[in-house]
């Protein structure tokens, strides 16, 4: 499967040139409503270089991924969570499907997300930069996990797991376009990280009939991950957690810095709690 995803050298570049542009239109007071969309997207691209960057740091090759993806296949069987395999088992007989799932894995991780950014920054720009925090922190959460390398499942002997991108010749993992993605990284599942943020942040800022694409989106994302072999039940799991943890320390977050603006104008404190990011429309 062709892979036009950029490096992290290409993402640095294109987020350096929009920036310049940026800081040109800024200088010249030109074009105020072009202004925060260049800036927000100089901002995404940097991020997702710097995914890039760390993804082929996390060690490719290194046997020890290989154990600590064992160590967790063993602990989902110590505590009953249901077999990935069986999983697959189900999905494999039925070609059409497997392709699907493949296609799915390779394409919809970053155009579901940058769809629901653009649409967040146009549609609902007030909460716009709480959500953009959130995804920074839960991605810089993942990336530091990652330094430490783990194989996806079906990288792992004995799981009986198949890799169905191989076996379709849909598998994102080459050098093409000189880009690999590392395939150790499978602690946590960013797929799932991101689609279940978005979820969350769509359903928590519109009450419109289709935000339910969004959760079907995180459902599908999760089924995926796992019938394709590139995630187990607890890298979505630990992905989740880290979501929660982002939402908490940028509601907190907020609220400090708004009682130092308070304090910094000199204003006494209103006492009125700060909306939770939940609780935004």
């Amino acid at each position: 499967m062709p892979n036009i995803m950029w490096t992290w050298q290409q993402a640095a570049a294109v987020g350096a040139v929009i920036a310049a542009v940026f800081g040109v239109l800024r200088l010249r007071d030109a074009a105020p409503r072009v202004r925060p969309f260049l800036r927000e997207a100089a901002l995404i691209i940097w991020l997702y270089g710097l995914w890039q960057l760390v993804g082929s740091m996390t060690g490719s090759g290194d046997y020890r991924a290989v154990t600590r993806g064992q160590r967790i296949w063993d602990l989902e069987r110590d505590v009953h969570l249901p077999s990935e395999h069986t999983l697959q088992g189900w999905v494999l007989p039925h070609p059409l499907l497997v392709q699907a799932a493949n296609l799915y894995y390779a394409t919809m991780h970053f155009t579901v997300l940058i769809v629901f950014l653009v649409w967040l920054f146009t549609r609902h720009r007030e909460v716009y930069g709480r959500w953009r925090t959130v995804l920074a922190l839960l991605t810089a959460a993942c990336l530091l996990i990652q330094f430490l390398p783990v194989a996806p499942p079906r990288m792992i002997p004995g799981t009986g797991m198949a890799d169905t991108a191989v076996q379709y010749g849909q598998s994102v993992y080459g050098g093409i376009g000189g880009f690999q993605p590392d395939q150790l990284s499978a602690m946590p599942s960013v797929h799932v990280g991101w689609a279940v943020l978005v979820a969350v942040a769509v359903c928590a800022v519109t009450r419109s009939r289709w935000r339910y694409l969004a959760v079907l989106h995180a459902a599908v994302t999760v089924f995926v991950v796992v019938v394709t072999g590139n995630h187990f039940w607890a890298d979505g799991i630990v992905a989740c957690a880290l979501l929660l943890l982002a939402l908490v320390v940028e509601h907190f977050g907020r609220r400090l810095a708004r009682r130092v603006a308070t304090r910094r104008k000199g204003l006494p404190n209103s006492g009125h709690a700060v909306p939770s990011l939940v609780d935004a429309a």
